[in-house]
C-alpha cells in the first residue's frame, strides 16, 4: 500500500482497506453533518407538501405537480453551472467554502418561506418562487459539498465510508422530520400547518448548527495546477454526456430516484385510501427510516467485500422485490405492510450511497484521461440525475394516479381509482430499481483499476512538485 500526503496533511491511500489510512471520525461526522438539513427538507418536498399544499391550500394536484416539474428541469440549468463555477473558483478560502456559504443563506430563508407559510399569500406562484430559491439554495451547498467529500480522500473504500457518514447523517436528520409530524397525527392529524412548522424548525435548526461544524472539518486540499477550461454551457452538457462511465451511474441514480420519489410522492396517499389507515401515515415512514439509520454501515460493509458497483445491484434487486410485495397487502391489515417497509429502510440508502461513492471514482478516471478537474461539475450532474428523477416521479405519478380516478379532496374513492393507486405505488418503483440495476450491472471501475488510476494520478501530479 502507497500513502500520498498533499500540503494540507490529507492522505490519500493506493490500494487501501477499509481499515486503512481512515480519516478522523469526529471530523468526518462534522463534515457529514451538513447532508443533514439539505435531506430534512428534500424528502418532505415530495412526501408532505403536495399533500399538505393540495388539502390544506386547495392546490390541485395537476398545479402541483407541473410546478415541482419546472423547478426540477430548471436544476439543469443551474446545477451544471453551480459545479462548473466551483471547479473554477480560487479564492484564499478555497473553491467551496464561499458557495456553501451563500448556498446556507439563500436556502434558510426560502425554507422559511416554504415551510412558514400565510395562508393568505399561497398561491402557484409563491410556492413556485419559494421552491425555485430552495433548490438553488440547496445546489450552491450540496454540489460543492459532495464535491469536496471526493476530494478529502482518493482510496476506493475510504470514499464509501465517507458516503457512509453522509447517508448515517441524512437517515437521521429524517427521523428527526419523521417523528414530529408522527406525533402530531396522534395528537391533531387536520393541524397540517403545525406539521410544515415542525418540519421546518428541523430544517433551520440543523442548518444552523451544521454550517459551522463542516467549514471547521478539513482543509481544501491543494490540487495540481492544470489549466481551465472555461465552458459553454453546451459543452459542458457534451462532456458530461460523452463520458461513458458517468453515464451509467447518471442514469442508474435516474431510475433509483424515480423508483424512491414515486413511492415518497403516493405513501402518505396509499396508507391513507387504499389501506385506510390515516394514522400511520407518518408512522411508516418513521418506522422505515430507524431501520435507515443502520442501512448505511451494513452496505458499506457489503461494499467493502463485493465491491461498490455489486453491492448497488443486489440493494436494488431487494427493493424490486419489496415493492412487488406490496400487490400482497391488505387494507386494514398492517402487518405485511411493517415487514416491507422494514426491509425497504434496510436497503434504502444501497443504491445512493454506492452511486455518490462511484462518482469520485468516475472523476479521477476523466482527470486522467483529460488533465481536467470537474469534480464538482460530475457532481453536479449526478445531483441533476436525482432531481430529474424526482420531478419525473411527482410530474408523471400524481397526474398519473388522478388520470386513474384517485382524488384526494374526495371523502371516498371508487375501487378502481384504489386499485390505480396501488399499481402506481407498487410497480412504478419495482420498475424503476430493476433498470437501475440492469444499468450498473458490470461496472468496470473496480477497486483495481481504480488503484491503478490512482497510482497513474500520483506519479503525473509529482512530476511538477520535482
Amino acid at each position: 500500500m502507497a500513502t500520498l500526503y498533499t500540503s494540507q496533511g490529507l492522505a490519500v491511500e493506493i490500494g487501501q482497506g477499509p481499515q486503512e489510512g481512515q480519516l478522523n471520525g469526529w471530523r468526518l461526522a462534522g463534515f457529514a453533518s451538513l447532508v443533514a438539513p439539505i435531506y430534512a427538507a428534500q424528502l418532505p418536498l415530495a412526501v408532505h407538501l403536495p399533500a399538505i399544499y393540495a388539502q390544506q391550500f386547495h392546490l390541485s394536484l395537476s398545479v402541483i405537480g407541473a410546478i415541482f416539474l419546472a423547478e426540477r428541469l430548471w436544476g439543469a440549468f443551474a446545477d451544471p453551472l453551480v459545479g462548473a463555477l466551483s471547479d473554477s473558483t480560487r479564492t484564499r478560502f478555497g473553491r467551496r467554502r464561499p458557495w456553501i456559504v451563500a448556498g446556507a443563506v439563500i436556502f434558510g430563508a426560502a425554507t422559511a418561506a416554504l415551510y412558514f407559510p400565510s395562508a393568505q399569500l399561497v398561491t402557484p406562484l409563491y410556492l413556485g418562487v419559494a421552491l425555485f430559491a430552495v433548490y438553488l439554495g440547496s445546489s450552491m451547498i450540496s454540489i460543492p459539498h459532495l464535491a469536496w467529500s471526493g476530494e478529502i480522500s482518493g482510496a476506493y473504500h475510504e470514499r464509501t465510508r465517507i458516503q457512509t457518514f453522509h447517508t448515517v447523517a441524512g437517515s437521521i436528520a429524517l427521523l428527526a422530520v419523521l417523528v414530529l409530524p408522527t406525533i402530531i397525527d396522534q395528537v391533531n392529524p387536520a393541524d397540517a400547518s403545525l406539521k410544515l412548522a415542525a418540519i421546518g424548525t428541523v430544517v433551520i435548526g440543523s442548518l444552523v448548527v451544521a454550517l459551522p461544524l463542516t467549514l471547521r472539518s478539513f482543509p481544501e486540499p491543494d490540487l495540481p495546477v492544470a489549466p481551465r477550461q472555461r465552458l459553454a454551457f453546451g459543452d459542458t452538457v457534451t462532456v458530461l454526456l460523452r463520458d461513458p462511465l458517468l453515464r451509467r451511474v447518471l442514469l442508474s441514480d435516474f431510475a433509483v430516484t424515480i423508483g424512491q420519489s414515486t413511492r415518497g410522492g403516493l405513501i402518505v396517499f396509499f396508507v391513507t385510501f387504499y389501506m385506510g389507515l390515516p394514522q400511520w401515515a407518518s408512522g411508516l415512514f418513521l418506522f422505515q427510516f430507524i431501520f435507515g439509520v443502520v442501512a448505511g454501515p451494513i452496505w458499506a460493509q457489503i461494499g467493502y467485500r463485493i465491491g461498490k458497483h455489486r453491492a448497488a445491484v443486489a440493494g436494488e434487486l431487494v427493493q424490486v422485490a419489496t415493492n412487488l410485495g406490496l400487490f400482497f397487502v391488505v387494507p386494514g391489515q398492517i402487518g405485511l405492510v411493517l415487514a416491507l417497509t422494514m426491509a425497504q429502510g434496510l436497503a434504502q440508502g444501497s443504491g445512493n450511497l454506492m452511486l455518490r461513492s462511484m462518482v469520485a471514482d468516475v472523476a479521477d478516471a476523466h482527470r486522467l484521461r483529460t488533465g481536467q478537474d470537474r469534480t464538482a461539475l460530475f457532481f453536479s450532474a449526478f445531483s441533476l440525475s436525482a432531481k430529474a428523477g424526482m420531478a419525473v416521479a411527482v410530474g408523471v405519478a400524481l397526474p398519473l394516479v388522478a388520470w386513474l380516478g384517485f382524488d384526494p379532496k374526495a371523502a371516498t374513492n371508487s375501487p378502481e381509482a384504489l386499485r390505480g393507486l396501488l399499481w402506481v405505488f407498487a410497480l412504478g418503483p419495482a420498475i424503476a430499481h430493476l433498470v437501475s440495476a440492469a444499468l450498473v450491472h458490470g461496472f468496470p471501475l473496480t477497486q483495481a483499476r481504480h488503484a491503478d488510476i490512482r497510482r497513474a494520478l500520483a506519479e503525473r501530479d509529482a512530476v511538477p512538485a520535482e
